[in-house]
């Protein structure tokens, strides 16, 4: 299978470092950009010129809601996919089949749904959400039932308990199944994935690690009798040198302040979200926090989610991404500081070193 690689979409701002100084904005960098339809649009249309396959649109208490901005930069792209990240429990599975097929008229059939489960205790409390991790799971798979029903297009009756649906029924459904990534390193999210994902997305680390995620859900998914693709999340620094590229993390480390990333590290250590405790695992006893050739895990000491990144010259990036490729990595997502300058300087320098070896996939015809 060709790799396909996404790139970011900022929904929650941007900026030349990874976290605000605790005493706010200072004017000793650049200002953070606001996240205005305008600037997305920028990141957006630049993606989509470069040849990526997709954009990641995230959900969260600090981003702008990722329907909308999916909506909005799809009109103003041409085959740039949006991979909307739906947060499950907050909206009933009924109508989140009925936006989607909305969402994919007007896109031209190009939304896929990253589904997250929810990791964050205080988060999902803010949103009204106290179910536990585990049950957070079983809703999901429910939430994925009902959907595929949902989408054949008949009326269906469904009882679990989380959801109970009579008579449902989405009466415009699109033709084609809206792509299902299911993403979580925990092995309630691995049961999940193996009964009902397209794909399964976990947040990059070393390879030894990733195997390790990526063996036991192709485990379960064999099981159910199905096949998985497999999928990670890395933020990158890649530049002419490996010098140059080294820097940059440099510099990035060095606007991180100390109590900042103290405080930091005692909240992902007590986080429900196993895949959150093995990012910040990552940050422990490695020389320089480079975890494996190229692999850097500094974004992790102060930034939750995906914490690790690809460092390098774009050939050593390129080589990188190739391994991830050749142990089953299908599906890669992409992520820099600032991120329209990081979307050029990653597919002016890498992507035409992956085409060259013949590891990315066809790009889909313009609408």
């Amino acid at each position: 299978m060709s790799l396909a690689i996404y790139w970011f979409i900022p929904a929650h701002g941007d900026g030349r470092d990874v976290a605000k100084s605790a005493a706010g904005e200072t004017l000793t960098r650049p200002p953070r950009r606001d996240p205005n339809v305008a600037y997305l649009a920028q990141v957006a249309r630049a993606a989509d010129g470069l040849g990526f396959t997709g954009a990641l649109v995230p959900f969260g208490m600090f981003c702008e809601d990722p329907w909308l901005v999916s909506a909005a930069l799809a009109a103003q792209t041409a085959r740039l996919r949006f991979m909307l990240a739906l947060r499950t429990g907050l909206i009933s599975p009924p109508l989140v089949a009925q936006m989607a097929a909305t969402l994919q008229r007007i896109s031209g059939g190009r939304l896929l749904f990253n589904v997250v489960t929810g990791g964050d205790h205080d988060e999902q409390r803010r949103y009204g959400d106290a179910l536990p991790h585990d049950e957070r799971y079983a809703r999901t798979a429910e939430l994925l039932e009902v959907l595929d029903r949902a989408w054949a297009g008949d009326e269906f009756d469904f009882r679990g308990e989380h959801y109970q649906v009579d008579r449902g029924r989405v009466v415009r459904p699109y033709p084609l199944r809206t792509p299902v990534f299911v993403g979580g390193s925990s092995p309630a999210a691995q049961a999940v994935a193996a009964r009902y994902a397209d794909v399964y997305l976990v947040w990059g680390e070393s390879p030894a690690g990733l195997a390790e995620l990526i063996g036991a859900a192709r485990r379960l998914a064999e099981e159910h009798g199905r096949a998985l693709a497999f999928g990670t999340r890395y933020h990158v620094i890649a530049r002419d040198t490996a010098a140059e590229a080294w820097q940059v993390a440099r510099e990035l480390l060095d606007g991180m302040e100390p109590s900042r990333i103290r405080e930091a590290q005692a909240r992902f250590r007590r986080s429900e979200s196993v895949g959150q405790r093995r990012m910040s695992a990552l940050t422990e006893g490695a020389a320089g926090l480079e975890t494996y050739p190229n692999i850097w895990a500094g974004y992790g000491l102060v930034r939750p989610g995906a914490g690790a990144a690809l460092v390098g010259s774009h050939d050593e990036v390129a080589d990188r991404i190739a391994e991830l490729h050749g142990m089953g990595i299908d599906h890669l997502i992409l992520s820099g500081q600032p991120h329209l300058e990081e979307v050029y300087r990653f597919g002016e320098g890498v992507l035409p070193r992956l085409r060259t070896r013949g590891l990315l996939a066809e790009l889909e015809p313009a609408r």
